[in-house]
């Protein structure tokens, strides 16, 4: 495994003791690209931090490409690269300084740091933007820059915490196309993320994290299949007493794996097969009438219906 997390504790000390990470456990295959999916206060960018060597621990133990994060955290550093929340380039350096002074600061010699920058550039089409500085690029551009230099030093593992935020929808799928392409060299990916659709468009594998634990660790697909569920319908009724009753009619419908209150109505999830298919729709709604029905919509699961289902909230509160 090139990323080992045995049981991970991070706890707050203060006038109100928080316990950030509450046991995590989990083991990462070379190659993969892995993401923490969670609310914003999950416990995501704590256990990124103690990964590469910004925090320490309360207890547990991390191994990047079997080296120990705490033990040795010179060594473990030469196997990570770090992309952080928030735009950490030198406003004084233009783009091309930023990455060519990283390698230097790893030990490539300058011919090596000049080739492996050139590189990069050309790989993260920034060439002609080499020589200005990060305050002239959009917010796009410059994460792209900053993913370009966390893989200066050729790190085995790169850790990217929330790299979408702020961005832009474009900027955003451009992002993704560069962390994809990150895979031909033979680079572990680890992200971490409040968007579902980031998740899924990524990752081999997600972990569902919420209040410092990991709530379940599977395939995009898999994690969605679990749900036993089609589609899902979204009710929006004006008599919320009648939710109960509502709900007891619903169960005895064939085609409804499931159905939950919210705060505004009914959730329904709707099975395949036997009993379901378009006549249950024409069903749901007749029977919601009664009841008010405002509103109606409908969706596949997602990782934020897995989410909902695992905590009974939205995945971005």
């Amino acid at each position: 495994m090139i990323v080992e997390i045995e049981g991970l504790r991070k706890v707050y000390q203060g006038r109100q003791q928080v316990v950030a990470v509450d046991g995590i456990d989990l083991a990462i295959q070379p190659g993969a690209l892995f993401g923490f999916l969670g609310p914003n206060g999950a416990g995501k960018t704590t256990t990124i931090s103690i990964c590469t060597t910004r925090a320490l621990p309360t207890a547990g133990r991390v191994r990047i490409a079997g080296i120990d994060v705490v033990q040795s955290p010179a060594q473990a550093r030469r196997s990570i690269g770090v992309v952080p929340q928030y735009n950490t380039l030198d406003r004084a350096c233009t783009i091309y300084e930023n990455i060519h002074f990283h390698c230097l600061y790893f030990g490539f010699s300058r011919a090596d740091a000049k080739k492996r920058t050139e590189h990069l550039l050309a790989q993260f089409h920034l060439t002609e933007r080499a020589s200005a500085y990060p305050q002239q690029l959009s917010g796009g551009l410059a994460q792209r820059v900053q993913i370009a230099r966390a893989i200066a030093h050729y790190p085995k593992v790169l850790f990217l915490d929330e790299p979408s935020a702020g961005l832009d929808p474009q900027s955003r799928i451009a992002m993704w196309e560069a962390v994809k392409r990150l895979r031909e060299e033979g680079i572990t990916v680890v992200l971490t993320t409040h968007y579902m659709e980031e998740a899924d468009e990524l990752c081999d594998r997600v972990a569902i994290i919420d209040h410092g634990k990991i709530l379940i660790e599977d395939t995009p697909a898999a994690l969605k299949n679990s749900i036993g569920a089609q589609r899902v319908y979204e009710l929006d009724l004006r008599d919320l007493q009648g939710i109960p009753a509502f709900l007891e009619q619903l169960q005895r419908r064939p085609g409804i794996a499931s159905a939950e209150a919210t705060a505004k109505g009914v959730r329904i999830f709707a099975g395949g097969g036997a009993g379901g298919g378009e006549g249950l729709l024409s069903d749901v709604v007749s029977a919601a009438n009664p009841y008010g029905l405002r509103d109606l919509t409908i969706t596949e699961p997602s990782l934020e219906t897995v989410f909902i289902r695992l905590t009974g909230r939205e995945l971005r509160e």
